[in-house]
């Protein structure tokens, strides 16, 4: 499992989510994770890579 990110009081600018049902989203589709980690070692599209970071609302 991995370590869960920070939650940032300030969205970071380097990473857009919308996914508004996430702990992390913020509005303007901005995520307010201190990291994020993407899973699926060996992934050759998007559609097969997953985001570990997310956690629900």
């Amino acid at each position: 499992m991995p370590e869960r990110a920070n939650k940032m009081p300030q969205p970071n600018g380097g990473i857009k989510c919308v996914v508004n049902t996430c702990h992390y989203y913020g509005s303007g589709d901005h995520c307010h994770a201190d990291k994020i980690e993407v899973q699926a070692p060996n992934a050759s599209t998007s559609e097969m890579t997953d985001c570990a970071t997310f956690l629900p609302e």
